[in-house]
């Protein structure tokens, strides 16, 4: 594991996002609402974090649901993972989404997201006649059966 420094400008109120444990991946995002905004079932909404990142060339900033949220609330992020490029200097906006039958209220300062930094690896695209053919073949979305 090795860690960088990334310059943040934090807009809210709320504390910088940290980690939540020594093993932790994610570093947890909080919403920064003049008011609590009523997520209707189904209902989505974008919801500012006050954050601005600058990330170093080679990186990114994946936004991921947070477990507990899904689980306890259903409510999950969209876009999943979303990515923060190294040259995007706008505001951390999460778009989370009401995926239970209730209606699920989000307060200012409440985590719903996390954030992971990760390696970029960029590809350079190869033209070919035919790809390598491997046992799996064309076989995809559920091919190998239920057991």
């Amino acid at each position: 594991m090795q860690n960088i420094e990334i310059n943040i400008v934090n807009q809210s109120n709320n504390d910088l996002p940290t980690y939540a444990t020594e093993g932790s991946a994610g570093m947890d995002l909080r919403a920064n609402l003049e008011q609590p905004v009523v997520l209707q079932s189904l209902e989505r909404a974008l919801l500012p974090t006050g954050l601005f990142i600058e990330l170093p060339d080679g990186y990114e900033a994946q936004i991921r649901p947070r477990s507990g949220l899904a689980i306890k609330q259903g409510i999950t992020c969209l876009n999943t993972p979303g990515t923060i490029d190294s040259d995007y200097r706008g505001e951390i906006k999460v778009i989370l989404i009401n995926l239970s039958i209730e209606p699920q209220i989000i307060n200012h300062g409440d985590r719903i997201a996390q954030m992971i930094i990760a390696t970029v690896t960029k590809a350079d695209l190869m033209v070919v006649q035919q790809l390598n053919s491997t046992t799996r073949g064309e076989g995809g979305f559920g091919h190998t059966g239920k057991k």
